[in-house]
C-alpha cells in the first residue's frame, strides 16, 4: 500500500510540475505580449505559434540529414557513371583505330576530249549532251567532199602507174629479145675473127720456117681479114651490150612505175584514213559533257569538240603521310559521297603513289634554303569503286570527276 501512494504521490508531484512549468511559460508570454503592445494573444494566434514551433522543428531536424556526398547511393551512381564513360571510350577508341578516313578526297577519272584530226564544216552531231552513250557511237560528221575528191585523184594515179608497169615490163621483154638476137648475130662475126686470127697465126710460122713458103701479100691480107673479122665482133659485142642497157633502163622505168603507183596507194589509204576520221565516234563507253560545236560548225584540226567522262572511276584520297602506316592495297574501303550522304559505296585501296603529291608540283620546294618547318605531307591513295561487288554501282548515280568524298579505310 506505500508503494501505491508513493506511486500516487510521484504521479501528482509530475502533475503539478507540469502545471507549473506550463503556467510559468504562458506568464513569461504574457508578460512579452503586454511589453510589446499591451495585447493579449488570442488562442488562435497561440496555435499559430505552436504550429510555426513545430514546422521550425521540423526544419532543424531537416538540416541535420547527411550532405550528397557521404550519401552511398552517390557514390555507386558515380562509380557506375565513371565506369560506363571509361569502357565506352575504350571501346570507341579500339574501333576507332582500325580506321582511317580523310576528307581531301574525290572523284577521279581519264577524261577524254574529243578533237577533229581533219578540217571541215560538221554536217551531223548527235544530241547526246549529258547522255551515256557505247563505245563506238557516232557523235559527229565532217563534210566529206574535198576529201571523195583526193581519192578519186589517188585512184586515176594508181591507175596511170599501173599501165606504166605493164608498159615498161613489155620493154623488159622485148629488150631481152633484142638482145638474144645480138648474141646470136655476133656469134658469126666472133667465128670469123677467130678463123683470121687462126690463119695469121699459121702464115706467120711457117714464114718463120721458110721465108719462100708463104708470100707477104698473103700475110697482109690475112691481117687484113682478121682485123676486119674483130671489127665485126666488136660490133656485135656492142649490140649485146645495148640491149643489156635497154634490158636495165626498162626495169629501172618498172621500179619507177611500181614507185608511182606505191604512192598512189598510199594517197588512197591515207584518204581512207581521212574518211575514218571524217566520222568522230566514242571511243569508250561514257557520258558525253562539255560539247562546244553545233551543225554547221566550221572545225580546224586539233579543235576540240566535246568531253567524255568513261564508266571507270576511281577516288583519289590524300592521306597524312601518318595515315599510311598500315595501309595496304586490297583493303577494303567504305565510301561516303558529300552528294549522296545516305548511301554507303564499297570499294578496295588499288595503289599508293611512292611519294608526296608537292613532290610532283611544278615548283617543288627547296628545303634546303631558307628556315625550315616541318609540315605533315599527305600521299595520294587510289581506291576503286566495288559496285559490281554486292556494293550500290556508281553508275547509277550521278556521280563525275571532282566530286567530294569521304573515305573510310579498314588499317586493322
Amino acid at each position: 500500500m506505500t508503494i501505491d501512494r508513493d506511486q500516487d504521490g510521484g504521479e501528482e508531484n509530475s502533475m503539478v510540475d507540469e502545471s507549473y512549468r506550463r503556467g510559468f511559460r504562458d506568464g513569461f508570454g504574457d508578460g512579452q505580449e503586454q511589453a510589446k503592445g499591451g495585447e493579449e494573444p488570442d488562442k488562435d494566434e497561440t496555435s499559430d505559434d505552436d504550429d510555426k514551433g513545430d514546422g521550425d522543428g521540423e526544419d532543424k531536424d531537416g538540416d541535420d540529414k547527411p550532405p550528397l556526398y557521404k550519401r552511398p547511393l552517390f557514390w555507386i551512381i558515380l562509380i557506375v557513371v565513371a565506369a560506363i564513360l571509361i569502357i565506352s571510350g575504350v571501346l570507341f577508341w579500339l574501333h576507332k583505330r582500325q580506321y582511317q578516313s580523310t576528307d581531301d578526297a574525290f572523284v577521279d577519272t581519264h577524261i577524254v576530249r574529243l578533237a577533229a584530226q581533219v578540217s571541215g564544216q560538221l554536217t551531223g552531231v548527235a544530241a547526246a549532251d549529258n547522255r551515256h552513250v557505247e563505245a563506238g557511237a557516232l557523235l559527229a560528221t565532217i563534210e566529206a567532199d574535198a576529201t571523195q575528191a583526193n581519192v578519186a585523184q589517188a585512184k586515176a594515179q594508181a591507175l596511170q602507174a599501173q599501165a606504166q608497169i605493164e608498159q615498161s615490163e613489155a620493154q623488159v621483154i622485148s629488150a631481152r629479145a633484142q638482145r638474144a638476137q645480138a648474141v646470136a648475130t655476133a656469134r658469126d662475126p666472133e667465128a670469123q675473127a677467130a678463123k683470121a686470127e687462126a690463119d695469121l697465126a699459121r702464115y706467120l710460122r711457117l714464114r718463120q720456117l721458110d721465108a719462100a713458103a708463104v708470100a707477104g701479100t698473103q700475110i697482109d691480107q690475112s691481117r687484113q681479114q682478121a682485123a676486119s673479122a674483130e671489127a665485126q665482133a666488136a660490133a656485135a659485142r656492142k649490140n649485146v651490150a645495148n640491149a643489156d642497157a635497154q634490158i636495165a633502163v626498162a626495169q629501172k622505168q618498172v621500179k619507177a612505175a611500181r614507185a608511182q603507183k606505191a604512192g598512189a596507194e598510199a594517197q588512197i589509204a591515207s584518204a581512207g584514213v581521212t574518211f575514218k576520221h571524217l566520222d568522230i565516234r566514242a571511243p569508250v563507253s561514257g557520258q558525253v559533257v562539255n560539247r562546244s560545236v553545233n551543225i554547221g560548225s566550221y572545225v580546224q584540226a586539233g579543235s576540240q569538240l566535246m568531253a567524255m567522262v568513261p564508266d571507270q572511276i576511281w577516288v583519289t584520297a590524300n592521306f597524312k603521310e601518318t595515315q599510311i602506316t598500315l595501309m595496304r592495297i586490297g583493303q577494303p574501303v567504305d565510301i561516303q559521297v558529300d552528294a549522296f550522304p545516305a548511301v554507303h559505296f564499297h570499294g578496295h585501296v588499288d595503289s599508293i603513289q611512292r611519294g608526296a603529291g608537292q613532290a610532283f608540283a611544278l615548283l617543288p620546294p627547296q628545303n634546303a634554303t631558307g628556315n625550315y618547318v616541318k609540315v605533315v605531307q599527305r600521299v595520294p591513295v587510289r581506291i576503286l569503286f566495288d559496285g559490281r561487288d554486292g556494293g550500290p554501282d556508281p553508275r547509277a548515280y550521278a556521280i563525275g570527276p571532282g566530286m567530294s568524298v569521304v573515305p573510310t579505310v579498314k588499317v586493322r
